[in-house]
């Protein structure tokens, strides 16, 4: 598969769409997330229902990639602790702390992989994934404008079939950059 590996292992030549891509069953995912138990909560009590490949942690806030994605990288950044209001359940301190490993992901998001803009966004409801969580994720360049902005999460052209190795060294790869920026 052409661009697989270079795209994974950093290469900035990359094309964006020769990374293999399955569907999803959008309506299975919608009742899980809003039926289910909180898929972080789940993952950080090492439920195997709900893997994820781990980025970092510290005693505050876990980073891990996304497992409905869309584009190499994306990562989820969340509290430890269960709350839901992305502001209202945090003090200015917490909520600072929170978005500096925010800002550290996304550095090693564009240490890692080709990036040409990097989107943060939070998302998530009462109605469904309540734990407040942040998706930190690389647009990397050449991908057209229809496939941009909200069209980059987008499943209608289906989410990243990356073999679980791939995914869990990629993981490892944008940790250690982060943890390099802690260490400085």
């Amino acid at each position: 598969m052409p661009g697989f590996r270079s795209v994974v292992s950093g290469s900035r030549r990359a094309e964006a769409d020769a990374l293999p891509r399955r569907t999803i069953d959008a309506a299975a995912y919608e009742r899980r997330s809003r039926e289910g138990p909180c898929f972080v909560c789940e993952m950080l009590a090492g439920n195997p229902d709900y893997p994820h490949d781990l980025v970092w942690a510290d005693d505050d806030a876990v980073a891990f990639l996304a497992r409905y994605n869309t584009l190499l990288g994306h990562t989820l950044v969340a509290p430890r602790s269960h709350r839901e209001q992305v502001t209202g359940n945090f003090t200015i301190e917490e909520y600072l702390r929170l978005q500096r490993l925010v800002y550290h992901v996304g550095e090693a998001l564009r240490r890692e992989l080709p990036t040409e803009r990097l989107y943060v966004m939070s998302l998530g409801s009462q109605s469904g994934n309540r734990h407040v969580h942040w998706h930190v994720a690389p647009l990397p360049p050449g991908v057209p404008h229809e496939h941009q902005q909200f069209g980059a999460f987008s499943w209608d052209r289906g989410i990243l079939a990356l073999p679980d190795e791939e995914m869990a060294a990629l993981a490892r790869r944008i940790g250690a950059h982060i943890e390099a920026m802690h260490s400085t």
